[in-house]
């Protein structure tokens, strides 16, 4: 029997929040459910371009209640500082105090931060959490730029630590570049494709260190392991991502790296009525555990509403299942190299470059706002949104022959 007048709260204004928030509105139209999204700001954060503001770039300026107008979301501007999930219960904090919201259904979008546990980097590093401390960054390199150059240092060689090189070093020239990290650049890609992407970075004049490790930051210097000090003027940092705090302080089942762990239907273990998505997630599939990006993070928003919605009509909610499909990496804005994958994220035999992979690029980084656009009109079929086989969406217990 479908339960009616249910309210959902969502928190997170990010990819996966806003997702969730338009599919639920959808979904639950005719349960009579109330669907509240809950972010500190009205602004909508595009992490992949958080690099390009790192650089001084303006990317749009999106606003969450733009993109939710006309699916009667109800927006909530403020910071959720505690969850009670045995009284189903969430506080907000605004500028004009606290406030306690009820709910039925939790969807938690908070999302990853920077894991800034090694020693000084809270004090002495910039990192690309959110508009705000981008911009920062990019202030700091201006002033670098003005007196006439110095250098930076990017901490963590994966995708995010390759795009920030390439992007400072392309739109500060003055800049010398030093990209540190313990692995190959691309590593997670095909030899061609990495190859690729080590002259690209080679052209833009970017020093890449590889099999170090940073083991203190200081004001003009990162330690590395070994003992040698290299002289930074600003330091960037990339270095992994872990869960925001708030989920592991209100006693959800969190993992070593703060993630909610949730159920085959992306449910907290220990308190099914809560939801997690995305990189607040721990999300494990046939073939390993998803690794945070957009990609498959708006796959999960997209199960979570649609298994919310069928628990408010009664019926059981779908297994996810997700697999990957490229490794899509911007190097400036004139450059870029897309590795496609399977479905496990391992490289497959084909890859893009140069123009072709930058037109690919930006239509990646630009697709979240039509998907938004496209779901307040119409239910996008789930197995659309990623490489699952024709297998997602089927219930709880489905073992097919």
């Amino acid at each position: 029997m479908a339960s009616t007048n249910q309210t959902i709260v969502v928190l997170g204004g990010g990819y996966t929040g806003v997702m969730c928030a338009i599919r639920l509105a959808r979904r639950t139209r005719r349960t009579g459910a109330r669907v509240v999204l809950v972010n500190p700001t009205d602004r909508f954060t595009e992490r992949l371009r958080l690099h390009q503001l790192a650089t001084g770039q303006e990317p749009a300026d999106h606003r969450i209640p733009a993109l939710l107008r006309g699916t009667e979301v109800e927006f909530v501007r403020g910071r959720a500082v505690h969850i009670a999930p045995d009284e189903r219960e969430v506080r907000i904090a605004d500028g004009e105090g606290e406030r306690t919201l009820g709910y039925d259904y939790l969807v938690y979008a908070i999302g990853g931060v920077t894991d800034t546990s090694v020693p000084g980097v809270d004090g002495h590093a910039y990192t690309l959490d959110t508009a705000e401390t981008a911009s920062r960054f990019a202030e700091r390199l201006a002033e670098l730029d003005r007196r006439g150059g110095g250098t930076v240092a990017v901490a963590g060689s994966g995708l995010t630590g390759v795009e920030s090189a390439a992007e400072i070093a392309e739109s500060h020239p003055k800049l010398q570049v030093v990209l540190l990290g313990r692995d190959e650049p691309g590593s997670m890609m095909g030899p061609k494709a990495r190859g690729y992407l080590r002259q690209a970075l080679d052209r833009l004049g970017v020093q890449v260190r590889t099999g170090v490790k940073v083991t203190k930051a200081l004001p003009e210097a990162v330690e590395l392991d070994g003992g040698e000090l290299l002289p930074v003027d600003a330091l960037l940092w990339t270095a992994g991502v872990v869960g925001a705090p708030l989920a592991r302080e209100s006693g959800l089942e969190v993992d070593d790296r703060g993630r909610v762990v949730v159920d085959a239907t992306l449910a907290s273990v220990s308190h099914p009525s809560v939801y997690a998505v995305g990189d607040a997630a721990a999300v494990r599939q046939s073939w390993g555990e998803l690794h945070g990006t957009c990609q498959s993070g708006i796959p999960t928003a997209v199960h979570a509403a649609d298994a919310i919605a069928r628990r408010l009509r009664g019926r059981k909610p779908g297994v996810f299942r997700f697999g990957y499909v490229h490794q899509p990496t911007s190097l400036g804005r004139r450059d870029a190299v897309i590795q496609f994958t399977r479905p496990d994220d391992s490289p497959g035999r084909w890859y893009l470059t140069g123009r072709l992979a930058v037109a690919y690029k930006e239509a990646v980084t630009s697709s979240p706002a039509k998907i938004y656009r496209l779901s307040r009109r119409l239910t996008i079929p789930a197995r659309t949104m990623s490489r699952t086989g024709g297998r997602a969406n089927r219930p709880v217990g489905y073992r097919g022959r």
